[in-house]
């Protein structure tokens, strides 16, 4: 008979030749005791909801601080379909199964965090000390999200106070003097509970690798204009009246400044690279306001409400040179205060059928605002103003009904129609959600799922100038995928997913005519393995697999879409040994994606960008119960040389170390 040591060793040795994840299929989980649930915009239903239909991974606070990651893209960088890809803006971009940023809905505690504008996010922003945990929804999500999230949503679930007053501090510092603060407290008592937590970061800039090869742009060491510095402050309070009512309010603020780190390539004759450009955001604040409710009316029905504010203003400023001490010799420099804000009301009721399943439906109105004031220079001491005041509202009416007409079968369906309502033309489509899962026999789960979604065009894909198209049309989707999840024994998991998506519509600027069009189509197909095991006490063990074929079938020389890995692993373990200490390493592999030349060079060229390899560590202490502990790492051990876009590279090895203490 095999010995349980030996399983383990077998599934140890598995799942480290198919590398990681970040919590999708993590054993062990389960739901905190101190999250702040009524921001929720998708509760799982009696029956697990439409979520079990779904792909679902979910990353935890204790995940989060097992790596130390200190920002939201740091969090979700090893869960299967994301690619965390940084360019021109400088910005980490989130794309999920091929989909960009702007298809993918980015949630805290029920607020969009999308830009009005663009409707992407800088996850850069949105600290983790306050999380509880986050669940990423690839491909098809529920109805309840409303549109946009083409690529998926991104729901981070924030923490809440418990009975008793609690608090941690914590303090970290690393190479080039960077520093990273951050605290909480929280408590509860009788029918009042609360949440508060603040951070404070800086990057003076990130260190290069030692096989950079300088250029006339940038020489290596210390990435030009790579700084950052955030300020951040969250909190929540819930307060429950009676047993029926729930009633809460949560708030956030952000300041700070950072550079956009230029091309490193200033070639005319180099037809990949994007020409040199002076940026920086030199102060950014950021607001956001919510509160909510939820009451349970009758034993079967149930209302969940949410109104919400969140705005962001950055003085965006472009240089005419890499001292970022003139605007006014080149063209196409400009100063300017950019002002986005998204307002909106949410009424979710649901209502218990009983045997026959659950019902919701999904009522909201969201007003999106764009300002943009300044001023362009066209030519050396002569400026143009920047002055534009742009509005929009979306308005969506959906129901989801969820049932189980046979035990381990469950059903759902979901319809939802949006409405655009903007000054010079209106627009409205639907989406179409059906999903099945089936229990086949204890630990085996089999899932399917269909999903139309659309995306409006945003403000600046509409108006901003000289790119923006006021006749753009919706984007649209269609996904499929099915999937197996299994429970092995040992305390151990693996799943299989596969999906193909066909995308019509996609808003892309072209070079030729400089302006914003909708593309014809574009197709995504692919397969995600992920494995994770606790086979052994302490011991907790994670891998995926992702394979992503994208096919770009709207623009001659382009067979695929550019910047879209076709291969991603990842592995990521840890070891909770008896006596405090805690050794960690992960390992991302990412390989064969592509991208092509720009400024209408023709024919059509196609190049690819090297693979690479990042594996990072962290050792920790605990003491005192593990109210103190001592933790030192390295980001990118290896110091590997990478670009996530062509002309840009990323930090070198960075070592790190800090102090943590729980009150």
């Amino acid at each position: 008979m095999i010995q349980k040591r030996q399983l383990c060793a077998l599934f140890m040795v598995l799942f480290g030749l198919f590398p990681p994840q970040q919590g999708a299929a993590a054993a062990e989980e389960e739901e905190p005791s101190d999250t702040y649930t009524l921001g929720e915009v998708v509760v799982s239903g009696k029956h697990d909801g439409v979520q079990a239909t779904q792909t679902v991974y979910t990353v935890t606070a204790e995940d989060i601080r097992n790596k130390d990651a200190r920002t939201l893209d740091q969090a979700i960088s090893l869960l299967p379909g994301v690619n965390i890809r940084i360019g021109p803006e400088g910005t980490p971009r989130i794309d999920i199964r091929g989909f960009r940023t702007r298809h993918v809905i980015l949630l805290l505690d029920g607020v969009p965090i999308n830009s009005a504008f663009d409707q992407q996010f800088d996850p850069t922003i949105i600290p983790t000390e306050n999380i509880a945990e986050i669940k990423l929804t690839a491909g098809s999500s529920s109805i309840l999200y409303g549109q946009g999230g083409l690529g998926g949503v991104i729901n981070i679930i924030t923490k809440k106070g418990i009975t008793g007053i609690h608090g941690t501090l914590s303090a970290e510092t690393g190479d080039h003097e960077p520093y990273l603060a951050r605290g909480s407290i929280s408590g509860g008592k009788d029918k009042v509970d609360y949440f508060l937590s603040g951070s404070s970061s800086k990057v003076n800039s990130f260190p290069l690798s030692r096989d950079y090869t300088p250029t006339t742009e940038q020489s290596g060491g210390y990435r030009k204009n790579s700084d950052r510095e955030r300020n951040n402050l969250f909190g929540n309070f819930g307060f429950t009246p009676t047993k029926d009512l729930l009633l809460g309010l949560s708030f956030s603020y952000t300041d700070g400044n950072f550079g956009k780190p230029s091309s490193v390539i200033n070639d005319p004759f180099d037809p990949f690279a994007s020409p040199p450009k002076y940026e920086r955001i030199d102060d950014f604040k950021g607001f956001s306001i919510q509160a909510a409710g939820d009451y349970a009316v009758t034993d079967r029905l149930s209302l969940r409400g949410w109104a919400f504010m969140n705005r962001l203003d950055q003085h965006d400023n472009q240089y005419d040179n890499g001292f970022f001490n003139s605007f006014n010799l080149v063209a196409g420099s400009f100063r300017e205060l950019v002002t986005t804000s998204i307002n909106g009301v949410s009424l979710q009721p649901k209502y218990d059928l009983g045997r026959a399943g659950v019902v919701t439906l999904a009522l909201a109105g969201e007003w999106d605002n764009w300002e943009n004031n300044g001023q362009q220079t066209t030519a050396p001491n002569t400026f143009a103003p920047l002055n534009t005041d742009k509005n929009l509202a979306i308005y969506s009416a959906g129901i989801e009904y969820e049932v189980s007409p046979l035990q381990g079968l469950g059903l759902v369906a979901g319809y939802g129609h949006y409405w655009q309502v903007r000054n010079e033309a209106d627009d409205n489509d639907y989406a179409l959600l059906l999903g099945a899962r089936y229990d086949l026999f204890t630990g085996t789960r089999l899932k399917a799922s269909f999903k139309r979604n659309i995306r409006f065009p945003a403000l600046g894909d509409l108006y901003d100038l000289p790119q923006g198209n006021p006749n753009l049309q919706a984007e649209r989707s269609n996904t499929y995928e099915g999937g197996v999840d299994q429970q092995l024994p040992l305390n151990s998991k693996v799943s299989l997913t596969g999906f193909h998506t066909i995308a019509k519509n996609l808003i892309q600027n072209d070079q030729a005519t400089a302006r914003n069009q909708n593309l014809a189509e574009v197709r995504f197909t692919g397969f995600e393995v992920a494995a994770a095991t606790q086979c052994v006490k302490g011991l907790l063990l994670r891998a995926a697999y992702t394979y992503l074929n994208s096919e770009d079938k709207s623009r001659v020389g382009r067979d695929q879409l550019q910047y879209s890995p076709r291969d991603k692993v990842t592995f990521e373990g840890k070891y909770d040994t008896d006596f405090g200490l805690t050794p960690y390493v992960s390992l991302l592999y990412v390989g064969n994606q592509y991208f092509y030349t720009k400024n209408n060079v023709t024919p059509v060229l196609k190049a690819k960008l090297n693979d690479y390899v990042l594996v990072n560590v962290k050792l920790s202490q605990r003491f005192m119960n593990d109210k103190l502990t001592f933790y030192v790492g390295a980001d990118n051990l290896f110091d590997q040389n990478y670009e996530t876009s062509y002309g840009f590279p990323q930090a070198g090895r960075f070592v790190y170390g800090g102090v943590e203490l729980r009150l």
